[in-house]
């Protein structure tokens, strides 16, 4: 369950650095940005398919 959540994280901040590397026209930063947004938010999304949503309580 806590791989979601680490992935998900991973998939906000490289997001964040991809947006801020194309803004300040860093076009190899922000290949890699998309790219690992790309690549983790795709694992976010299938492993939250797979594993479920946590719902916090244990």
């Amino acid at each position: 369950m806590g791989l979601v959540i680490i992935f998900a994280l991973v998939t906000i901040l490289a997001a964040v650095g991809g947006f801020t590397a194309l803004k300040n026209k860093n076009l190899l930063g922000a290949f890699w940005g998309v790219a690992s947004f790309a690549v983790f938010g795709w694992f976010t999304v299938m492993t939250i398919i797979h594993s479920g949503f946590p719902t916090g309580t244990h």
